[in-house]
């Protein structure tokens, strides 16, 4: 009750009605036009900026025809090698000479393509359905080359076609990155057994498809008249050198630029 007195008292007493009211402290003030103006530039953002992002995946170089593993159709010893690794043959050439017991039989080439490596040895024994070669498809040394990157199957589905894509090549590495963009993004997750079947190497195949089943993306490289290797870098020159087949790189998709907006609402 004493308590509820003083506070009557005070409020009707006169002598603190002319003094003057303070709503806010200068510091308060400036703290509060700082919280304006950010919050108007977040919601500027939110309508009219953008969130990029990139899906990073293994993958590597080649003609984009695949490859297949040439397996003896006899048992026997080979007598003769007639290709080196790396050189290219036509279609049923002869790659190997074995001798059976029924006599000498050649073994031939299936498709066009570049011998990639080499299993059968002079005078080794082989048994039938041995694997002696593999070959990767492609018409001339004139094909281009593609990339092959393995992405995994949950970001697969962002990738939008004509992406554009950064390829690292270790060997050039220091003269840039490979410029390239999505030509093609495989319908369904490939298996270890599929990847071997497509690049004719079972390890390279273990190694992209480590920790689960993974997604093709075949990149279109872009192509340059001013560079050695005939391809566009994010340097001038690029490497002084050409670019084979089967070789190891490594990509960067530059995945489509969303606004903020679409993913906050729900």
């Amino acid at each position: 009750m004493q308590f509820r007195q003083q506070a009557l008292s005070k409020l009707q007493s006169p002598e603190s009605l002319d003094l003057p009211v303070r709503l806010a402290r200068p510091q308060g003030l400036i703290a509060l036009a700082v919280t304006v103006v950010v919050m108007a530039a977040a919601s500027v953002w939110a309508v009219t900026g953008s969130v990029s992002s990139t899906l990073k995946a293994s993958g590597i170089l080649t003609y984009g025809q695949g490859s297949y593993v040439l397996q003896t159709p006899v048992t026997g010893q080979v007598t003769g090698v007639y290709v080196k690794e790396g050189q290219r043959v036509a279609a049923d050439t002869v790659l190997f000479k074995i001798r059976t017991e029924q006599g000498n039989r050649a073994v031939r080439a299936i498709d066009a393509g570049r011998v990639t490596a080499l299993v059968a040895r002079i005078g080794s024994v082989v048994r039938t359905g041995a694997d002696v070669a593999t070959v990767e498809k492609t018409g001339s040394a004139r094909d281009p080359l593609v990339a092959m990157v393995y992405v995994p199957a949950t970001g697969a589905a962002n990738i939008p076609a004509g992406a554009s894509v950064d390829l690292t090549v270790p060997a050039a590495q220091s003269y840039g990155v490979l410029r390239g963009t999505v030509k093609g993004v495989g319908r369904a997750p490939q298996t270890r057994r599929q990847v071997a079947d497509f690049l004719g190497d079972s390890e390279l195949a273990e190694q992209f498809t480590k920790g689960g089943t993974r997604v093709p993306v075949l990149v279109r490289l872009s192509e340059s008249a001013a560079t050695r290797s005939g391809y566009a870098w994010s340097t001038e020159d690029g490497p002084p050198f050409a670019l084979s087949s089967m070789t190891l790189t490594s990509g960067a998709v530059h995945l489509a630029s969303q606004r903020p907006i679409d993913w906050l609402l729900p």
